[in-house]
């Protein structure tokens, strides 16, 4: 019986399947249920986004923002905009209230993508209660975007030099109210899918990262804080008013995919920390600096990045001084994540595959540019 071996096969995984999160591709070569090969296939949702930068004006740009990682699109633009007011030279000029705002949405928009998460992962292990608990909350902080930008996913909401339009009155109470009942949620959510065993088996030691291989794919964010890299550029290269807040950067030694999935949850309950101290301390006044109607960058380069709800989303912009970028190139976190798959499925059977990807938690609009 033990000289009985099986013959290999090439099985596609997307770009078709519900839990490739898009329109991902994995060609898995399989021995039984194992998987010996992977190899991804990207590409089949590719716009030309970057590209199109070249033929839009810097303002016109910031909408466009919102397609790459659409379910984070507070974040992408506050990337783009804070990459073009560097490159402008106005970055201390931001108003202080339109700064805390930033950070509002910002950490909004990391919850928010973070019980995405929670749900789509355990959508794909075919836990569909969970899907109904994260996505009420996220619904409520649509809600708060909606209030504060007229849209829910994407928000077109940050411009150079602040936002585009300050806080209504309904906000401030519906942002407290969330953050009353968040503790709460936290809760319900661990109790329902952290503490349940058969998820427990499921994630706990399966498709470890070390440290060592993170650090050489360039894993950044959760995924990277998982594999015991302590690293977040909110806290040790602080952008923005940052350095004000007081949180801690959830870190786990594992690597495997329970570890992600627990570090992404504790970064919900400190991202509840920042909002409080926001909340308390938003200052009044204006909420756009005065800048010029028609933006035209001195001609030069420029590149910044800041800590995304997927990890670290950078922009690299070259200017020759005109009203529109020469090139745009941008450095996604999902990109580079992704990337590590194809070594992390090799050994796993096909259905820990599936929940190995969950955790990486990708989005194919910032894979496939």
């Amino acid at each position: 019986m033990n000289d009985i071996r099986t013959q290999e096969m090439n099985l596609n995984f997307g770009p078709q399947h519900p839990s490739t999160h898009g329109v991902y591709r994995g060609v898995f070569t399989m021995e039984g249920e194992y998987i010996t090969k992977c190899v991804n296939h990207i590409g089949y949702l590719h716009r030309g986004i970057e590209k199109l930068a070249e033929s839009r004006t810097y303002t016109q740009f910031i909408p466009y923002n919102g397609r790459l990682d659409y379910v984070s699109g507070m974040l992408n633009e506050e990337a783009y905009v804070r990459t073009v007011e560097k490159l402008m030279g106005i970055s201390n000029q931001v108003p202080e209230r339109a700064e805390y705002i930033r950070v509002i949405m910002a950490e909004l928009q990391r919850i928010a993508s973070h019980l995405v998460f929670y749900s789509s992962m355990a959508l794909d292990m075919a836990g569909f209660t969970p899907w109904t608990y994260g996505f009420r909350e996220r619904d409520t902080i649509l809600d708060l975007f909606e209030m504060a930008a007229g849209s829910r996913m994407m928000p077109n909401y940050m411009r150079f030099g602040g936002v585009a339009a300050d806080l209504n009155e309904e906000f401030m109470p519906a942002l407290r109210k969330l953050l009353d009942i968040m503790p709460k949620c936290m809760e319900e959510y661990h109790g329902i899918l952290t503490g349940n065993e058969i998820f427990q088996a499921r994630t706990k030691g399966v498709a470890p990262l070390s440290r060592e291989k993170a650090l050489n794919y360039g894993i950044s964010g959760p995924s990277a804080r998982a594999s015991g890299i302590d690293y977040d550029l909110r806290r040790d290269e602080p952008y923005g008013i940052y350095d004000r807040f007081k949180f801690n950067v959830p870190v786990r030694q594992t690597g495997d995919t329970f570890d992600r999935y627990i570090v992404r949850m504790d970064e919900m309950a400190e991202s509840v920390k920042i909002l409080e101290q926001a909340y308390r301390e938003l200052p009044e006044g204006p909420v756009l600096a005065k800048v010029p109607k028609i933006i035209k960058p001195p001609a030069g380069e420029v590149y910044h990045r800041i800590e995304h709800s997927k990890g670290h989303l950078g922009f690299h912009i070259v200017s020759d001084g005109t009203a529109k970028p020469y090139r745009l190139r941008i450095c996604s976190p999902c990109f580079v994540n992704v990337a590590v798959f194809e070594e992390m499925a090799v050994g796993l059977h096909l259905q820990d595959a599936v929940v190995a990807f969950a955790s990486l938690d990708i989005v194919l609009g910032e894979i496939d540019r």
